[in-house]
């Protein structure tokens, strides 16, 4: 089934090339069917790719999906046009009094920031609390999981010595939850953060359940016991070469960084990356919104 997406968003030609099922509004409103309603609060800084990221994501299931983008009122960014912004992305005051079956939050580059240091740090909180009762599951993705921790469960996030980069190989802690439905014993993500959470006081906090983690990248999916919250500290929908643009941007930059582990070819970065975890975030993805949103979302809100 598709994702009925805005006319003319800029994702939906590339989206077709890859033969993802996509619809505009026109062709939506004359189905006779309950779709799910998504809202994405878009943090990334390059926005565009971030929305073909998931979009391609929330494409591949037999699911309908409207989709609405949502930006920060209280930041301006940078690296995409006003207009694009002002064509696709609506803000939290348009949307408050709506309710929506699923959100997703993504990351943001600001770790090295303290949470109330961020300059939309009250408008997050202020999100954070309206999903109680506005929406049925929120899937938090990299800084957004670190603040999801730290506001509802009070886990502060710490800083690592170098910055955690590269794909590296988890194991599941729980064959038998939803979530991972399907999951190899053992499989790649991709992670890209300079801080951290402790796994100790996730394993020790009775409200969350640590589904899988990484000897190397440490916390990486963490589920609420109420099925609420789900939160990756890592990047699944990174394209292949999204690490490989980022460890480019960062030697342009004159910033000392290492070669992402486990991911260029011989380690050599002049060589392509593979996609080596595709299949399990195309899994996680239809896991989520089928369990944990279809599933669970009531027909008609009260």
């Amino acid at each position: 089934m598709p994702i009925n997406i805005p006319k003319q968003l800029p994702a939906a030609e590339l989206l077709k090339k890859e033969k993802i099922f996509v619809m505009d509004e026109d062709r939506a409103t004359k189905q006779d069917i309950r779709p799910l309603n998504i809202l994405i609060l878009n943090l990334m800084p390059e926005k565009e790719r971030t929305e073909l990221q998931l979009l391609r994501l929330l494409g591949n299931t037999p699911l309908q999906v409207n989709v609405t983008f949502l930006n920060t009122a209280t930041h301006e960014s940078k690296n995409v046009s006003k207009t694009h912004l002002e064509t696709f992305y609506t803000t939290f005051e348009h949307v408050k009094h709506r309710r929506f079956d699923g959100l997703i939050i993504t990351g943001a580059p600001i770790e090295h920031l303290q949470f109330e240091e961020v300059n939309y740090w009250q408008e997050m909180t202020e999100i954070m609390d309206w999903t109680k009762t506005n929406v049925t599951s929120v899937l938090h993705i990299c800084w957004g999981a670190q603040a999801a921790l730290y506001h509802h469960y009070g886990i502060d996030k710490y800083v690592l010595s170098k910055k955690c980069s590269g794909v590296f190989a988890h194991k599941l802690s729980d064959h038998t939850i939803n979530l991972i439905r399907g999951f190899n014993d053992e499989f790649n993500a991709p992670h890209s953060r300079y801080t951290a959470v402790s796994p100790e006081q996730v394993e020790n906090d009775s409200r969350l359940i640590l589904l899988s983690k990484s000897e190397d990248a440490g916390v990486f999916i963490v589920l609420s016991e109420d099925n609420k919250h789900i939160m990756l500290t890592g990047h699944l929908e990174y394209d292949a070469d999204t690490l490989a643009e980022e460890y480019d941007r960062d030697v342009d930059k004159g910033i000392e960084i290492d070669v992402p582990e486990n991911y260029f070819p011989n380690d050599d970065p002049t060589q392509q990356p593979l996609n080596t975890w595709r299949s399990h975030t195309h899994l996680l993805f239809s896991n989520w919104l089928n369990y944990y949103v279809y599933q669970e979302t009531p027909y008609e809100w009260e």
